[in-house]
């Protein structure tokens, strides 16, 4: 059986638990800073969370939440600042070490930069954001590990369309037989499928609800050797831990 070429990562929800105490806290932030009267509740922001990107997320709340709040002719430059300020404010809460990564990333990736995996990355978050969680979580040098940063607005459609995954294939040069992707949503979940991806599921208290019906694997954490995964659908091989070992057992 040939084996993955390399291993590709979501990273909100994913890489790190980011959503509740990372985004949703710097977007609460910046609406404050500008003087609006905005306010995602850890519940509402799950609600939001149905709309990939931050911009779009906004617009999403003003469309389904907020019609009584009058919209200006500006919206869209408006909404663009107010995503600015949301990614500083984001930075800065990673600096102070309060997003860890999720059990099991940090060992997974080191075996796979071991065992010569490439590595690269396919989000919809900003680059600033990716940037700002690997050098605050793995250090400076860790960027470098990610042959491939597909991240933000570099493509026009978002998750759950498969664009981000075709982009870091291509550039790559892989097929999507070659690669495992890694994901916490349905949406992701729905991209990494229509791009051709195989996809282990991580889910977090935002997605555990979702379907993640054709995942390989659906897992409450990657888990490590003294803190065991929980499985929720697929066949872990009998491991209690996802290591490389298990990555090949998975099927195609």
């Amino acid at each position: 059986m040939a084996k993955w070429q390399a291993l590709v990562f979501d990273v909100d929800g994913t890489l790190a638990d980011t959503e509740r105490d990372g985004h949703r806290v710097a977007f609460n932030r910046a609406f404050q800073e500008a003087g609006l009267d905005w306010d995602w509740s850890v519940d509402l922001y799950g609600q939001l969370l149905a709309v990939t990107g931050g911009k779009e997320r906004m617009r999403y709340y003003l469309d389904q939440f907020r019609r009584d709040w009058p919209q200006p002719a500006n919206l869209t430059d408006l909404i663009a600042q107010l995503h600015q300020a949301k990614t500083k404010h984001y930075t800065e809460l990673l600096a102070t070490g309060a997003i860890p990564l999720r059990p099991g990333v940090k060992r997974l990736l080191n075996e796979a930069r071991i065992a010569g995996y490439r590595l690269a990355i396919a989000t919809t978050t900003t680059p600033a954001n990716v940037t700002a969680l690997l050098e605050h979580t793995l250090g400076s040098e860790s960027i470098a590990w990610f042959e491939v940063i597909a991240a933000g607005d570099i493509v026009p459609a978002k998750k759950p369309a498969p664009d981000i995954y075709h982009y870091a294939l291509e550039k790559m040069g892989l097929a999507p037989e070659d690669c495992l992707a890694f994901e916490d949503s349905e949406n992701g979940l729905i991209s990494a499928q229509k791009a051709g991806l195989a996809t282990v599921v991580t889910v977090n208290g935002y997605t555990q609800s979702h379907d993640f019906s054709g995942a390989a694997l659906v897992l409450d954490c990657l888990g490590e050797p003294d803190q065991p995964f929980r499985v929720l659908a697929g066949n872990p091989q009998g491991r209690t831990y996802l290591n490389l070992d298990l990555c090949q057992a998975l099927p195609r």
